[in-house]
């Protein structure tokens, strides 16, 4: 399939694991993909600020990652979200729910440790589900539009379309599909 991917695209797919290792994420996630969409200046033409959609993805980071669905739901059961992450906060400090869980240490890298070592400085991030998703997503964008080759509009296409926490920040901005296609078909 990557063979199929233009240069921006690697880069883009590249990026959100530049992304995933500086946030000391355990695997590579959909926002990821986004924040180097971002980066890359893929939002730009469609006039969208991309400082105000990663500070819309980290406020909903703080939130545990839950969608507007999740919340309704918890609400509808009588759950206030708001109320749970304030509680957490109070507890274990500010952002507490955005921190990545501690890495565990296998025997590998304590063996390393012992023997005076370094540690490996690029280890493998995987692909979560969704991610993997999307990327699969945007090569059936991309045969469905009889396009030769994936560039970063099918990959925003793909994340627009799957739901959860990205496409809703990025349908806050006015980030849509059709938007996107319009945008496609335009250029």
């Amino acid at each position: 399939m990557f063979e199929r991917f233009t240069h921006d695209a690697r880069y883009a797919v590249a990026g959100a694991v530049a992304q995933a290792r500086a946030a000391a994420a355990d695997s590579v996630t959909e926002e990821h993909l986004l924040l180097s969409l971002l980066d890359r200046g893929a939002l730009e033409p469609l006039g969208v600020d991309g400082a105000a959609v990663a500070a819309d993805l980290a406020a909903r980071r703080r939130r545990g990652g839950m969608s507007r669905a999740d919340e309704e739901a918890l609400a509808g059961l009588g759950i206030d979200l708001s109320e749970i992450v304030s509680r957490i906060e109070q507890t274990h400090g500010a952002g507490a729910l955005t921190a990545p869980a501690p890495r565990r240490r296998g025997l590998g890298s304590s063996l390393r440790t012992v023997l005076g070592l370094p540690e490996p400085q690029q280890r493998h991030l995987p692909l979560t589900q969704g991610a993997k998703k999307t990327l699969e997503q945007s090569l059936r964008i991309a045969l469905g539009r009889k396009d030769r080759h994936i560039g970063t509009p099918h990959l925003l296409l793909a994340l627009v379309s799957r739901p959860g926490t990205v496409s809703e920040a990025l349908a806050d901005r006015g980030v849509t599909y059709a938007t996107v296609e319009a945008g496609l078909a335009a250029a």
